[in-house]
């Protein structure tokens, strides 16, 4: 690509918001022209916009003293400084920028905050004054982008929605008041916005980028691929669509397609650091694990302080870095100003760099750090943990299963096998087991249990899950498992039965059991501690905010136990309890005890499990691929005194010598 193009694709990416991808471009036409100054403008922009402030604010003065005649540069380098708290020296840069262009109302507008913000009220009203002339709605929208970049979001609101009332045709401002509305995570309130300004501006790719987001976050993963097809029938060579699509396909199990997405969008731009990342994703999901590998370095050389790139590669879990890269992340976790998520994912991966080490207590210091890290940023309240699960054992309750029983109720389709428990305690071995079989199709962790009894709520009406089970009638029950079924059938293959391996869907199994009177359901069981560690270890995609804390950590296994007790009471053998050490140790009886449970012939697939070719999503993605193995059993002792204050929560349901802990199951 020649230097024209390459700054077209600058120009583009930045138009996408795409800075971070905007930077490498900038980046590889300056190692041909290192003195281009539209590049190095063109970096100092991305720079900025990305937060990197210091380093945008350096680039950006050099593009001045090289071309003090450049508006644009003036203007910006006076908001990176703005944005650094710097407003006196914001000043000359922000008149310069006006002087050269009298007629930007964003300038003025820039120029007027940083008066004020040095006491300078009247001369800062002029500046205003002057932008709303020039342009009243531009500098209400610029108002409204600079607070919400700011992280004022209710105030970016207030001035958004005004601007939407005065003019419903403005599809700028309805963009920002919907990016407003992600931020909140109002997801169904940015798709209306967002549907309404696609509808008057169909060729606005990003909205349609924004679109498929809103939708995205609300598992409406079918819209958000038919929104980013559009926007692809628009913009055929818009590699970010390619990358938002490929990340869409993923999300909604379709790992083939999203590879030949990911693909297409580094074909267009190889630059894209982020397409590099998911097309990593998905080709280990795909078992292409060397493929995988590649994927994860060239987005690690064009991003080497993005923690998550070397997290990815630790995921893989039989990776294993070499002293040189091990040296490389601990140096950069030191003396980069990295963010505080780059930080949990470096500290994840140097977590299992130590492990795999065997320097245990190194380990240790790198997987608390990590979590103390995540935990200050996520909200987990415990005890609404117990009050919701109080709630549903006294809805779920033994006369309540008793009313039903009389009557026939729920959709009698027995295809849903449905796998829970705690995440690491085996449940991707034995979805691989079962998906091995003939007769089952393996979908993975399927969000459409809980999102059938999220329709159940309506505040409106004063209805709420899991209240209003006992109002409903069998027919209703019924209705709510068909609606399952239809949710669940995009995901098969074919196969007789499915598999749902959904770990938090164990607060559910009445539910299942009103609903799908006839699925099956199996508790993937591993030693309590074994269990934990595994959890304490592993930083998650989305949700699981109970693991970031030992204990926390303890206090919700014991709420998990609880809950199994209280289910094998009111509902005596309806669920199979699988432990995974005997899995380990007799795999052939397990096997045939789980076919036999789900009223499946045996077939030697099942325990040549590791042969199976098929695609696995979850962070055991690997490990399923190889022959049984007993190395993660016990692997808690390897941790020594680091796990006492586990142990400690966990005593209740662990022998008392904590030297000798068996089995806690």
């Amino acid at each position: 690509m020649n230097l024209k193009d390459l700054f077209k694709r600058a120009v583009d990416l930045m138009k996408e918001n795409a800075n971070q991808e905007a930077e490498s471009v900038c980046l590889q036409a300056l190692e041909t022209d290192p003195s281009d100054v539209n590049f190095i403008a063109l970096l100092g922009t991305s720079l900025m916009r990305q937060g990197k402030l210091n380093e945008a604010e350096q680039t950006l003065r050099r593009v001045v003293k090289i071309a003090p005649g450049f508006p644009r540069a003036q203007e910006d380098l006076g908001t990176a400084l703005l944005n650094l708290k710097k407003p006196s020296e914001a000043i000359p840069f922000l008149v310069k920028a006006v002087e050269l262009n009298p007629q930007s109302a964003e300038s003025f507008f820039k120029l007027g905050g940083a008066l004020k913000a040095t006491g300078h009220d009247d001369k800062a009203e002029e500046a205003f004054a002057r932008s709303r002339a020039l342009s009243p709605q531009k500098g209400q929208i610029e108002q409204a982008s600079v607070l919400f970049a700011q992280g004022k979001y209710r105030e970016a609101e207030t001035v958004a929605k005004e601007l939407v009332r005065q003019n419903p045709q403005d599809v700028n401002a309805a963009a920002l008041l919907a990016r407003i509305a992600i931020q909140a995570h109002c997801y169904d309130d940015a798709e209306a916005l967002l549907r309404k300004v696609v509808q008057m501006a169909p060729p606005f790719i990003q909205a349609w980028h924004d679109l498929s987001t809103a939708l995205k976050e609300q598992s409406k993963f079918t819209e958000a691929i038919e929104a980013l097809k559009k926007a692809r029938e628009i913009e055929p060579d818009n590699a970010i669509t390619h990358y938002f699509l490929g990340a869409a396909l993923a999300m909604d199990s379709s790992p083939e397609l999203a590879e030949a997405s990911y693909q297409r969008a580094l074909q267009i731009d190889s630059s894209l650091s982020g397409a590099h990342l998911g097309l990593g994703h998905v080709l280990k999901t795909l078992g292409k694990q060397e493929e995988g590998i590649a994927a994860y370095r060239a987005a690690m050389k064009l991003r080497p302080n993005f923690g998550e790139i070397h997290y990815s590669l630790s995921n893989l879990k039989t990776f294993v870095f070499d002293d040189a890269e091990i040296e490389d992340m601990t140096r950069r976790l030191e003396s980069e100003q990295l963010s505080k998520e780059s930080v949990v994912h470096f500290c994840f991966a140097l977590g299992k760099a130590f492990e795999d080490a065997k320097d245990y207590d190194k380990a240790f210091e790198y997987y608390s750090r990590a979590n103390e890290t995540h935990r200050e940023t996520i909200a987990y309240d415990p005890v609404q943990t117990e009050v919701i699960h109080n709630k549903i054992r006294d809805v779920f309750s033994a006369e309540l299963f008793e009313q039903f029983a009389s009557q026939t109720v729920g959709c009698e389709d027995a295809a849903p096998i449905f796998i829970l428990g705690l995440p690491r305690s085996g449940s991707t071995l034995l979805e691989q087991i079962l998906a091995s079989h003939s007769q089952v199709d393996g979908t993975s962790e399927l969000a459409d249990l809980s999102l059938v009894s999220q329709s159940l709520t309506d505040r409106t009406r004063g209805v709420a899950y899991p209240g209003i089970i006992s109002e409903l009638s069998g027919e209703q029950l019924r209705e709510l498992g068909d609606k399952y079924i239809s949710q669940t059938q995009r995901y098969r293959a074919g196969g007789v039965y499915f598999t749902d391996k959904m770990p938090n869907n164990f607060p559910h199994i009445g539910f299942i059991s009103l609903i799908l009177p006839n699925a099956k359901i199996i508790d993937a069981r591993r030693h309590p501690m074994d269990s934990c560690l595994g959890c304490f270890k592993q930083h998650f995609a989305k949700g699981q905010t109970f693991t970031y804390d030992l204990f926390e950590l303890g206090e919700f296994y014991l709420e998990y136990q609880s809950m199994m007790d209280y289910w094998d009471s009111v509902l005596p053998g309806k669920v199979l309890h699988v432990q995974y050490e005997d899995v380990v140790s007799d795999l052939d009886n397990q096997v045939r005890r789980i076919l036999d449970y789900c009223d499946l012939p045996f077939e030697e697939g099942c325990v040549n499990f590791h042969n199976t070719d098929r695609a696995v999503r979850t962070a055991s993605s690997e490990q399923v691929r190889q022959p049984i193995y007993s190395r993660s059993v016990n692997t808690w002792k390897r941790f020594g005194t680091n796990l006492n204050p586990l142990i400690d929560v966990l005593s209740t349901i662990l022998p008392t010598e904590k030297g000798d802990i068996s089995n806690g199951s």
